[in-house]
């Protein structure tokens, strides 16, 4: 059966929420798709992933019947086109900071006339459903969604250039690492009341400019709150915080007196 882009659930739902699986282990990825979330990213920038766990995570994904997304490593776009031939939904690219980056990004995950993306979609074809190689390649373009990371000073500064960038889709936003740029490296904190002040700045320009917002939230509270201002790509916490809470909850239960 195939299975659903993140882009018609996006147009379906108005928002969704993504699981965050770093574990490169392609059951920890589909028990995560199975609990729940709407769609799972796996993060190959500061998760252990490979190219290999990537393509074996995309499947288990699929067998759960959910859209998988892939956040490349920096600079990394030629992954970014390996996965979507993977079949990948939607990238994720850290670190945007100028227009010139967003245009590199676009030609990687975008065929012509927009990009240059090479074409060997096998594994994609066959996860999208596509019952031709003409019918993949005239939908590729608007069924798989391209994400500009927006963390820095530079790319706050650059948002509208980025924007205009066609192949950029959505922006998403490090909030962690736009805490580091705006405090100078004073300290790590998303919830600080100027990074919050930037990101509502950033949601609401993207969304004047017709593209997806996403954001990463550390807490169910947290992704409440994003879904109530209007985000509508929330990433909830990581495989790691799962395991952790759950072991916590459950060891709780048993050692009550």
């Amino acid at each position: 059966m195939p299975v659903p882009s993140l882009i018609a659930l996006l147009r379906a739902r108005g928002s969704v929420l993504s699981s965050w699986i770093a574990m490169p282990e392609p059951l920890v990825a589909e028990s995560a798709a199975r609990a729940g979330f709407d769609c799972v990213t796996l993060d190959m920038q500061h998760g252990l992933h490979d190219p290999v766990s990537i393509m074996r995570g995309i499947g288990a994904v699929a067998l759960a019947g959910v859209p998988a997304i892939v956040r490349v490593p920096v600079g990394d776009f030629a992954m970014a086109s390996r996965a979507l031939d993977m079949g990948a939904s939607a990238i994720i690219a850290p670190m945007i900071n100028s227009a010139a980056d967003a245009e590199a990004l676009a030609r990687a995950t975008k065929y012509p006339p927009i990009g240059e993306r090479s074409w060997g979609p096998v594994r994609a074809m066959q996860i999208a459903g596509a019952t031709g190689g003409n019918a993949y390649l005239q939908g590729a373009n608007a069924e798989t969604l391209t994400f500009a990371m927006i963390e820095t000073r530079a790319a706050v500064a650059a948002l509208d250039e980025i924007l205009a960038v066609p192949g950029i889709d959505a922006i998403f936003i490090g909030p962690s690492d736009l805490s580091i740029a705006l405090s100078r490296g004073g300290h790590v904190d998303p919830m600080d009341a100027e990074n919050q002040a930037v990101a509502s700045d950033l949601l609401a320009r993207a969304h004047a400019a017709g593209k997806y917002v996403g954001m990463f939230a550390l807490t169910g509270a947290q992704a409440k709150l994003y879904l109530g201002l209007g985000y509508d790509f929330v990433a909830l916490g990581s495989d790691d915080m799962y395991l952790q809470a759950g072991a916590a909850s459950m060891l709780a239960e048993a050692r009550a007196k």
